[in-house]
């Protein structure tokens, strides 16, 4: 089985170490991008990040990353800055923070509120690079314009050299340790998942859960009887393959449309048992997976899992294609010409691209 090895890094010697500071309040597949950002800011400051976050899912996709040194995960971000005690205790920590600091958040409102908690802490803003100081160029990747980011040097700290290479990787990469793999291992028997290949389906996202209501239909939704289509093709490719429909709770009424629809005996529903880590060491070894834009395929990526990604509206691979860090194939679908909706990529079109990669599948 492949091994994720922690990377060794060399470091320079041109100045003391500094504690850099990301800031970024984003969702699963936001956080997971930071990583090769993650990598070039302790490669140049010789020292751990620390991350302010929001939400709860970071400290599990980052647990045992070498280049973290601790997280502060906000729970209740929207509560107002007077009534939040945790703001205020991110208020403090900030205000004992001597490294820089690199804001890589796009949203006005998030913008907001992370300016009023720099404000409070009494962070001058020559301590501060923001991701807005670094304009996109055209079609750039996130990730790319992020790395861009992260080699500027806020105005307090230019007079000590922090070098940094252009040899940075820019895929994002996670690490899993014996615990992960054995939960994932005690997981696949108990399903009856580990003797056969495991093909995993992501149908939806936090936006698509209410797909009953049509006018609540999102561009990212792929009607249940294309599923249906799409298990019935992989049940009659790879006969012995368990077809695993996964997702969060909030998920689950899609995904049982779905299985019942397609009535396939190898289909099961997984959206109450694959917390973040599970799923990234079942990811690890799993034949393929096909799914909407959604945090998870960022995972599958990231993990080496060969993957087939239907985009659909506004949103496409130029900014936020999956990199994998291992080369196994990403199949965008919905890009070329772009897809107002991913309703608009026809079942045989999944099925083939599914197959291609089904050729590359470990």
């Amino acid at each position: 089985m492949r091994r994720l090895i922690q990377p060794i890094v060399s470091m320079a010697s041109h100045a003391p170490p500094l504690t850099p500071l990301l800031i970024r309040f984003g969702r699963l597949g936001d956080m997971l991008l930071q990583e090769p950002l993650l990598h070039l800011l302790r490669c140049r400051y010789q020292a751990p990040v620390k991350i302010l976050t929001r939400g709860g899912w970071t400290s599990a996709l980052y647990r045992g990353h070498s280049d973290i040194d601790e997280i502060w995960e906000l729970r209740n971000r929207n509560r107002l800055l007077a009534f939040s005690p945790e703001r205020w205790r991110a208020i403090a920590k900030l205000r004992v923070h001597d490294g820089p600091i690199y804001i890589s958040e796009d949203s006005r409102s998030s913008l907001k509120r992370i300016r009023w908690m720099l404000r409070f802490a009494g962070i001058p803003r020559e301590r501060c690079v923001f991701l807005h100081d670094i304009a996109p160029r055209g079609d750039e990747h996130w990730v790319d314009q992020a790395l861009r980011l992260g080699r500027a040097t806020p105005a307090a700290f230019r007079e000590t050299d922090y070098p940094w290479h252009d040899d940075v990787r820019a895929a994002p990469r996670l690490y899993l340790d014996a615990g992960d793999r054995a939960d994932a291992d005690a997981w696949l028997r108990q399903r009856g998942f580990a003797d056969a290949p495991l093909v995993l389906l992501q149908p939806g996202n936090w936006h698509v859960h209410r797909w009953w209501e049509p006018r609540r239909i999102d561009p990212k939704f792929w009607p249940i009887e294309n599923w249906a289509a799409l298990l019935h093709a992989m049940h009659q490719t790879l006969p012995s393959a368990n077809l695993v429909l996964c997702g969060t709770p909030i998920e689950s009424a899609v995904c049982e449309a779905i299985a019942r629809a397609a009535n396939v005996a190898q289909a099961k529903l997984a959206t109450s048992d694959l917390p973040i880590r599970r799923l990234m060491a079942v990811l690890e070894r799993a034949h393929s997976m096909v799914s909407v834009d959604s945090g998870p395929a960022h995972l599958a990526a990231a993990m080496g899992c060969p993957l087939v990604l239907m985009y659909g509206g506004k949103y496409g691979p130029e900014k936020w294609d999956r990199r994998s860090p291992f080369g196994k194939p990403v199949i965008n679908l919905g890009v070329n010409p772009r897809a107002g909706s991913v309703a608009e990529i026809p079942p045989a079109v999944a099925v083939d691209a599914w197959r291609q990669v089904s050729g590359a599948a470990r």
